[in-house]
């Protein structure tokens, strides 16, 4: 008999209690637009980063008031229980990946402006547990993030849009990141740039203190033609450089003893 490992699964709870007019909020009178919201946010809150290989995520919603129920990898479930455990004891999200920050700060613009209570959290034992309400202020610190200029290397994925455009390019350190490009660009430029390797000059936001890049606001500037190839000619030449200008001024024993200090004596 083949018997199969089932991946563990745990869930998390985003229960919102509140009221439409005079009656209580019921999932008869939630409407689908609410869900909508709710799913992209719980998606960012557990998985912050690249999104095209995370876990299945499945979801049903459930009577009191109205409790969203987001089935998932157990060891997603586990890191998300630490994080909601720290928000609680820190009362503050700056600490926090951009992707769950803003997350955050959805559910808190949506309890403010409906005055909903919101309570998030785990199927763990002994699970942590954080509520947001109109009382709350799960906001960052605008002060922090600062405009700076990026240079971004890799392959282009997707160029273009309808009406925002914008420019994909894979890199090796921050997976695929996109960057807002003006149509004009992308009509006058000529050349076919799917799948070439090319570097981006772009601008947008930084952390200041953790050098985290708002992805969301990186706008494009130029172009830049990236080879990146081993010049081997390139390389002899510096060396050349090198040698004409310091190397001949040295005496290799005296060099060498200097370095190694009194280690040898």
């Amino acid at each position: 008999m083949l018997i199969c490992d089932v991946e563990k699964i745990g869930f998390i709870e985003i229960r919102i209690t509140g009221s439409k007019g005079n009656i209580e909020l019921s999932p008869d009178n939630y409407d689908i637009r609410e869900i909508i919201s709710i799913l992209e946010n719980a998606e960012n809150l557990l998985y912050p980063g690249d999104k095209k290989d995370r876990p299945t995520i499945s979801y049903n919603i459930q009577q009191g008031s109205v409790k969203h129920i987001l089935k998932t990898s157990i060891q997603f479930i586990i890191g998300f229980n630490a994080i909601i455990g720290q928000v609680n004891e820190v009362e503050d999200i700056d600490f926090l990946d951009i992707s769950t920050a803003k997350a955050f700060e959805n559910i808190q613009n949506i309890a403010i402006k409906k005055d909903y209570t919101f309570s998030i959290k785990t199927s763990l034992e002994n699970t942590n547990e954080v509520k947001v309400d109109r009382t709350t202020r799960y906001f960052r610190t605008e002060a922090i993030w600062a405009d700076a200029e990026f240079y971004f290397y890799g392959k282009v994925t997707n160029a273009g849009g309808k009406d925002k455009a914008n420019i994909h390019i894979l890199t090796s350190e921050s997976g695929t990141i996109r960057i807002q490009t003006p149509i004009s660009f992308l009509e006058e430029y000529e050349e076919n740039l799917l799948y070439k390797t090319l570097g981006i000059r772009a601008m947008g936001k930084q952390h200041s203190s953790t050098g985290e890049i708002d992805t969301s606001t990186l706008k494009f500037i130029e172009l830049i033609d990236y080879h990146p190839k081993y010049d081997d000619s390139y390389l002899k030449n510096l060396r050349d450089k090198a040698r004409k200008s310091w190397l001949n001024s040295i005496d290799p024993d005296i060099w060498l003893k200097e370095i190694r200090g009194g280690y040898d004596a």
